[in-house]
């Protein structure tokens, strides 16, 4: 049997499937997933205690109780709240989701004992800890779907390699 470019031929025709050539297969490996996301989240936290002093915790099981009970307000409660505070995400550009996060880390310092936040500026703080620590330990573990890059602008470079020079910064030109 041939196999043509963009498809896998598997041993019998009717369990034919189809898959992008270039893209690189995703296995869904959710234990996996979970333990580097609780892993990440537990890391994300404990900088925060470390550089936030108003938050902390007395044992390392309430702390690792404190990144359960984040993770799972994180899955339950913050689409509802990204949902029912849209208008102010959308009116400050998306800023407003350190406040909805800064309101979860407190609730979750209310419902673990142990783990302690004492009040709204200390949280704010946190949240942001929290989510520059993830972001980062996502990118270079390369787990979880923040992803970010950084993009130079390089057709000047090329412009001078080429020897042709783009003065036509007036306005579109019809020739006739």
């Amino acid at each position: 049997r041939r196999a043509r470019r963009g498809c896998a031929v598997s041993p019998h025709p009717s369990r034919m499937t189809l898959f992008n050539a270039n893209a690189e297969p995703k296995e869904k490996r959710p234990m996996r997933d979970f333990l580097h996301q609780f892993v990440v989240g537990t890391l994300a936290v404990l900088v925060a205690v470390h550089l936030v002093p108003e938050i902390k915790y007395e044992k390392l099981v309430d702390l690792l109780l404190a990144t359960l009970v984040l993770g799972a307000l994180n899955g339950f409660l913050r689409p509802l709240l990204l949902l029912g505070c849209l208008p102010l995400l959308i009116l400050t550009l998306g800023l407003f989701l350190i406040v909805i996060n800064a309101g979860l880390l407190m609730l979750t310092g209310e419902l673990v004992d142990g783990f302690s936040v004492k009040w709204f500026w200390p949280a704010f703080w946190g949240a942001l800890i929290i989510s520059i620590v993830t972001l980062i330990a996502n990118r270079l573990t390369g787990g979880g779907r923040s992803k970010f890059q950084f993009l130079r602008n390089r057709q000047k470079e090329k412009e001078k390699k080429s020897g042709y020079d783009r003065d036509d910064d007036d306005g579109p030109v019809i020739d006739v």
